[in-house]
This record gives structure tokens, C-alpha cells and sequence, in this order.
């Protein structure tokens, strides 16, 4: 019976309509069960009602018209209660509907069972035969393992479009969805990009001509370089955080001591500049995309770009310049920074990714833009989406394909709201962030290392709540030398002056490891990673503090903040290797160059665990940050990446705004300062729950700085407090945005209620 079902689901899936998908099917299981009838209804919710669209039993005729409400007869009870319904003589029960055009007098049992994916039922797969008679325990288990399988098929077969194909009026296909890999909402009509130069379609050549070879590789990579210079100069001149970090990663590989040695040894070695280029490359995916940390494998897709760049450059292909409208949604099979670099200025207004996730540089890139970004479309023909009208909801990551005039009239008022509204909040960009009542609190950038930091002090930040160190260590091919990490961190605490700089200790691990430093483990986000692996390795950890403290000599703005802490002792061990290297350096500095500042010291709180420990642990600290988004994985048991349960991450569940405020009455009474760093700073809502909590600081991306001033200077911290208290109270997350969104609208910011929440 397995093997017969394996073989149901495969042929209905590789059929590329859906009609003659669903006929095979009700064919096929009607001869496997040895029943007289076999029916597939599906939904339609805009109508509110279940179709008969295949049927091997019943009249023909009633293909594709009969219809039954989602509250009438058998069908609609199935679909109602979401579980099997086992019916010896269905003419009998009270919910049975007789409906004269089906021709299905003779037929007596019915076994019927919902076809539901997360939660929505697709459809109804039934059963009936003339003998009245209850079906089995194994018939009924069959239909049902059948229906379950055939809930994922029916998604993607929705995704290609099938659906829209086999109706008129074209309204199966509406909606898709991916993972939000940007905030923002944008309509347009969509532009395919596919590769200008493509490695997959090298054939390997050896030609023994390693000079000439050599040549045109280098000159490639110059042209590579230089084409990467550019992009990052014009995005620079619009954004300047961490997101512009990937092309200098770029050139950095391309330096003969990483990529660039190993496709120099294949050429020496006979091959030809282009089959050299594709074996090393395709060495380096094959290495990224084993790895388990989503960041890393996501760098798989950064190391095709590069390799389709520098294969772009050798093959001196013309750049053809694209008819493109004057404004456009992109769409690629993997769209990548340089795309975005390519097109963000002729008209960009959001981007659509069939792979990928949020941790991809093309939607870090994208939040740094503001561009909306969907991630992670699967199973769609991108050439189908070419010139088609599309809304992007990067909130909720809902991708609506030729929208109907009412739902287009609906996200034009929200684009219109978003556009005035940025242009609105710049009014405060300079302006300190404080409340109509003179509560004041900080709004700190998050960071990794960058070469346009100077233009970061515009964004109305008041300094950097968290620098993420670990980027350098990660697109090396060793550990960096304390003096390279000295020069990084001196360029970042100078771009500063007299602003404070937060820079996180090396957080990687199981689950972000390392190329040179390996770590396999079953369960990586609980596992080796974070403070851990630095205290068993003080010699990574002593070098890297030594790096800061002595950066921030002459500079004294610097702050460092250990990650994953999980316990005290986590932070004895730690801060007597930092009070080591200090006491070192200060012994090392000639007295004419003065005293060597002491820098303050605090910790992240992202483990649950150490919402216990907080009256030992201000002992110990100068400042608390909380990192939202793990600590909320990690009360939730949630892994927000996954899309199977990516639904339940809500960082306004009860027990997590419970925790919060927890962390924030503890710190206030052990007079610790504390900020947060995580999406919850960067939501309107959120900012005005974590002032009312009594968080002093708050850390975003730079793009949300001044809408976020906006929000805390056009309200008053009471009424904060008094949204808070009810928020507090209430006992599901739906019902914490159901009343925040009131409250934003009362309290006149009800622009700021994101679309689709």
C-alpha cells in the first residue's frame, strides 16, 4: 500500500495541469481502495465554498460547477471539524445534502477527509460505495496519509501556477508566500534577471597555455574589482552600515591568498581560466551549503555571484542595458547584493527571491535600503513572473500575483501612508529621542564592520548598541592576527568619537561556525557557541580583547559585551582573561602615552536561564543588553528560519513581554543600565512597550532610527505605561497586536501599524 501511494503522489505531482492531475488521482485511488467512487473537492474561499474538481464516479458534467458551501452538507462538515468522516449510509445522516446533478443516488458509505496545509484546508478527498458499510481502519488510514501528502503537493502545484490555469476567472492564484526578508510593501511589475554569465554552463577545457591563461584571469579580477568598488561607492553614498560589507568580502577573495591561489594553482596546472574559476568555486558552494548555520550556508550564493562575476569579465561580454519600467519589483532564481547594487537606482521597489533567506546579504542589503525583500519563494517558474503586477508584503512575507483592484486600492493607501510617513519622520532625524513628558531614552545602531561608518552619524543614532565582531572572523581562512583586529576596531571606535561603541566578544559556534574551526554538532543552537568556545579557547578570546582595549586607547568610547551567557561563573572566568589582558597592555604602554582606559563590561541576556540569576549577575556587570530575537527563540522553542514553525516566533507573545519586563524591573532594581538589540526595538509598538518597561537604550538597524524617534517623541511615557499594564494582561499573542494596533491608531501613530499584522 506504501508503495502505491508513494506512486499516487509522485505522478500527481510531475503532471503539469491540475485537471488531469486530479482525474489520474481519484482514478488511481478509487481502483488501490476497490471503492465505487472516488471525489476531490477544493476550496474557495473568496466564495466561501468547495468545488467538485475531479471525480471518477460521478457525473461527469458536475466537474468543474458543483459547488457546497463550507457550512453545508457532508463535504462542508468534513471541512468544518478538520478530521476524516466515516459514514456507513450517508443518506441517513443529518448534515447530508442531496444534490441531484452528481448522480450519486446508489452511493451509501462515505469516508471523507479535509487535504489541510498549516492549518488552512485545501480540500476534501472522499470515498463512497454503493455497499452501506463503515470503510476500515486501514481504508481510512490510507485517505488520510494520501491527503496529508497531497496538502504540500496541491501548495507547490498552486505556486506554479496551475491553478490560475484551470480557471476562468483566474482567481485561484493569488497569493504566495516566502520567508520576510525585508520590511516595506511594494506593487510593480516584475522584472526577471537571470545570470549574464553562468558557471553552470562552463564545460571543463585543459589548454596547457597557463601565461596566457593567467593573464586573462587577472585582468578579469581587475575588472571584477573595479566593478565592485563602484557598486559599493554608489550604495555607499545611500546606506553605510554593516550590509556594504559584502564587497569588500568580495575583493577580498579574490586576493591570491584565498580564492585567487587556488584558481591560479588549477591554471598552472593546464586548465583554462574559466574551467579554473568553476572548479574552485564550485569547491567552495559544495563546502558553504554542507555547513548547518543558515549565515554560512547563505554565503554559498555570495560565492556564486562572485565566481559569475569574474566569468562575466572573462568572457568580455557586453553589458546590454535592459528596457526596464520606470519602477519594478526584481525577481531572480538567488537575487544577490551586486544585483541590488545593479538596479536600486532605475526604479527598484522591492525584490522577490525563489531561494534564500532572511540572513542572505541580498535582504541584509535590502533592510539597509528599505527595500520591502520576500525570501524563499519555492517551486514558482520564474519566467512566469516576468512582467506580471505583483504585491510585495515584506512584513508578512505574502507575495500577491496579478492582484485584484480591490486589493490593489487596499496596498496603495498602505504604500502611499509608508511614503509620506518616511519622508515625515526625517523631521526628527537630529532631534534626541524623548517623549511629549520629558522621558528620554537612546537609539543605538547594530553594526558589523563597515568602511562607511562616518555616514551612519546622519542616521540620528546616538552611538553603536552592538557591533557584531564576528564578521571578519568569518570571511577569513584563518584566525585574524591581533593586529588586524586592532586596526578593524580603532576604524570603527573613530568613526564614533565620543559616542559609545558596543562590541560583542566573537559569537560563533556550532550553529555559526567558522571555515577554519569546524563544529558538527546534532543540536548547534544548544550547543558549543558564543562565550562557551571562548573560554575554552582564551587564547582567541585574550587575543581579541587585547585588539579592543588597545583600539580604544586614545579613543575610550569602547564598551565590550560577552555573548550566550548562560551562568556567573561564565562571567568570572571572562572578566578575569579581560582584567589579564588589560593589566598586560597597561604594562606594556610607556608612560608618555598615559593611562590605558578600562572599558565597561556587560553581557547579553538571550538565555532564559539567566532571567534567575540577575540580582548576581549586576554584581559582577557594568550594563545588560538583551538579545530579543534569541531570547525569544529560546523561550518560544522556536526556530524562526524554519518555515514549518516560523509562525509561532512572536516577539509579543505574553511570556516573552512577561521576560522582558521581568529583566527590565530586576535591572532597574539593581540599578544596572539596560538596552535591547533585535527586531522588537526597530516596531513602532514594540519601541513604546520597551520605554515603558524601562529599557534606557534601544539598537536598530539605521534605516529605523528615525521612525522610531518619531513614535517616542509623539507620545507620552504614561500612556505608554498604561499600554503597557493591559498588554501585560492580555493572554495570546493576537491579542497583544489586536491592542497595540488600537492604541497606535488612539494615540494618532496609526501609520505605524505595519501591513499585515
Amino acid at each position: 500500500m506504501l508503495t502505491t501511494l508513494r506512486r499516487i503522489v509522485l505522478e500527481f505531482s510531475q503532471d503539469p495541469k491540475l485537471q488531469s492531475a486530479l482525474l489520474r488521482m481519484v482514478s488511481q485511488v478509487k481502483k488501490a481502495m476497490n471503492t465505487d467512487c472516488c471525489s476531490v473537492y477544493l476550496a474557495d474561499y473568496e466564495k466561501q465554498n468547495f468545488i467538485l474538481m475531479a471525480s471518477d464516479g460521478l457525473a461527469e458534467d458536475s466537474l468543474g460547477h458543483t459547488t457546497i458551501g463550507f457550512s453545508e452538507g457532508l463535504v462542508g462538515l468534513v471541512g468544518q471539524r478538520e478530521e476524516p468522516l466515516n459514514i456507513a449510509d450517508a443518506k441517513f445522516h443529518p448534515h447530508f445534502k442531496h444534490i441531484p446533478e452528481v448522480q450519486e443516488d446508489e452511493l451509501n458509505a462515505f469516508l471523507g477527509t479535509p487535504i489541510i496545509h498549516r492549518r488552512k484546508v485545501l480540500g476534501i478527498l472522499i470515498i463512497q460505495q454503493k455497499e452501506a458499510r463503515n470503510f476500515t481502519e486501514n481504508e481510512e488510514a490510507f485517505l488520510v496519509t494520501l491527503a496529508a501528502q497531497l496538502a504540500m503537493v496541491l501548495v507547490n502545484a498552486e505556486a506554479r501556477g496551475i491553478l490560475g490555469q484551470n480557471q476562468d476567472n483566474g482567481k485561484w492564484l493569488k497569493q504566495l508566500t516566502g520567508v520576510p526578508g525585508a520590511p516595506g510593501v511594494a506593487m510593480g511589475n516584475i522584472v526577471v534577471s537571470q545570470p549574464k554569465a553562468d558557471l553552470d554552463s562552463v564545460s571543463l577545457q585543459k589548454v596547457y597555455a597557463s601565461a596566457e591563461q593567467l593573464k586573462r584571469y587577472n585582468q578579469a579580477v581587475a575588472r571584477t574589482r573595479a566593478d565592485f568598488a563602484d557598486m559599493s561607492v554608489k550604495l555607499g553614498n545611500i546606506i553605510s552600515d554593516a550590509s556594504l560589507d559584502i564587497f569588500e568580502v568580495y575583493k577580498q577573495l579574490l586576493d591570491t591568498a584565498n580564492l585567487g591561489k587556488d584558481v591560479t594553482s588549477k591554471i598552472n596546472s593546464g586548465w583554462s581560466a574559466e574551467s579554473a574559476l568553476k572548479l574552485v568555486i564550485d569547491i567552495y558552494i559544495v563546502k558553504f551549503e554542507s555547513i548547518e548555520d543558515s549565515y554560512l550556508r547563505e554565503r554559498a550564493s555570495d560565492i556564486r555571484d562572485l565566481g559569475n562575476r569574474v566569468l562575466f569579465n572573462l568572457q568580455q561580454q557586453t553589458r546590454v542595458d535592459e528596457s526596464l519600467p520606470d519602477e519594478f519589483i526584481l525577481a531572480a532564481q538567488d537575487v544577490t547584493a551586486s544585483m541590488l547594487a545593479e538596479y536600486q537606482h532605475l526604479g527598484l521597489k522591492g525584490i522577490i527571491s525563489l531561494s534564500g533567506s532572511n540572513n542572505s546579504h541580498a535582504a541584509i542589503l535590502s533592510r539597509a535600503l528599505g527595500l520591502p525583500a520576500i525570501m524563499g519563494v519555492e517551486s514558482v517558474p520564474l519566467a512566469q513572473l516576468h512582467q506580471q503586477l505583483a504585491i510585495v508584503d515584506g512584513y508578512s512575507g505574502d507575495l500577491f500575483i496579478a492582484p485584484d483592484e480591490t486589493l490593489k486600492r487596499e496596498y496603495q493607501h498602505l504604500i502611499a501612508e509608508e511614503d509620506a510617513l518616511t519622508v515625515k519622520v526625517q523631521q526628527v532625524v537630529d532631534l534626541p529621542a524623548i517623549t511629549q513628558d520629558g522621558k528620554a531614552i537612546e537609539l543605538l545602531l547594530n553594526a558589523g564592520l563597515s568602511t562607511g561608518f562616518e555616514h551612519s552619524l546622519h542616521s540620528g543614532a546616538v552611538g553603536i548598541g552592538l557591533y557584531r565582531t564576528e564578521i571578519p572572523f568569518m570571511n577569513r581562512s584563518c584566525f585574524p592576527s591581533e593586529q588586524e583586529q586592532t586596526l578593524w576596531y580603532r576604524h570603527v571606535l573613530s568613526a564614533f568619537p565620543k559616542q559609545t561603541v558596543t562590541m560583542r566578544t566573537l559569537d560563533v559556534g556550532g550553529d555559526k561556525s567558522l571555515p577554519y574551526f569546524p563544529i558538527v554538532e546534532e543540536n548547534p543552537f544548544l550547543g558549543w557557541r558564543g562565550i562557551r568556545i571562548t573560554l575554552d579557547h582564551p587564547e582567541i578570546f585574550l587575543l581579541q580583547v587585547r585588539a579592543m582595549i588597545k583600539a580604544n586607547h586614545g579613543q575610550n568610547n569602547l564598551e565590550i559585551m560577552l555573548p550566550m551567557i548562560s551562568s556567573v561563573s561564565e562571567v568570572d572566568d571572562a572578566i578575569r582573561l579581560i582584567n589579564q589582558a588589560y593589566y598586560e597592555l597597561s604594562s606594556e604602554l610607556p608612560e608618555h602615552e598615559g593611562k590605558l582606559p578600562r572599558p565597561r563590561i556587560g553581557i547579553m541576556l538571550e538565555v532564559p536561564g539567566v532571567i534567575f540569576q540577575l540580582k548576581e549577575l549586576s554584581r559582577r556587570v557594568d550594563f545588560f543588553s538583551v538579545g530579543s530575537n534569541d531570547l525569544t527563540q529560546y523561550l518560544l522553542a522556536v526556530d524562526r528560519n524554519n518555515s514549518r514553525v516560523a509562525s509561532l516566533y512572536d516577539a509579543y507573545h505574553p511570556a516573552v513581554l512577561r521576560a522582558l519586563k521581568t529583566i527590565a524591573d530586576e535591572s532597574g532594581k539593581h540599578m544596572v543600565p539596560l538596552s535591547l538589540c533585535g527586531e522588537l526595538a526597530s516596531d513602532p509598538a514594540g519601541a513604546i512597550l520597551l520605554l515603558a518597561m524601562g529599557y534606557d537604550k534601544l539598537s536598530m538597524n539605521p534605516h529605523n532610527v528615525a521612525r522610531i524617534k518619531w513614535v517616542i517623541r509623539h507620545i507620552d511615557f504614561q500612556r505608554a505605561k498604561v499600554i503597557l499594564a493591559h498588554a501585560l494582561s492580555l493572554e495570546t499573542a493576537k491579542q497583544v497586536h489586536g491592542y497595540l494596533n488600537e492604541q497606535l491608531e488612539q494615540v494618532g501613530l496609526g501609520g505605524f501599524v505595519r501591513a499585515g499584522m
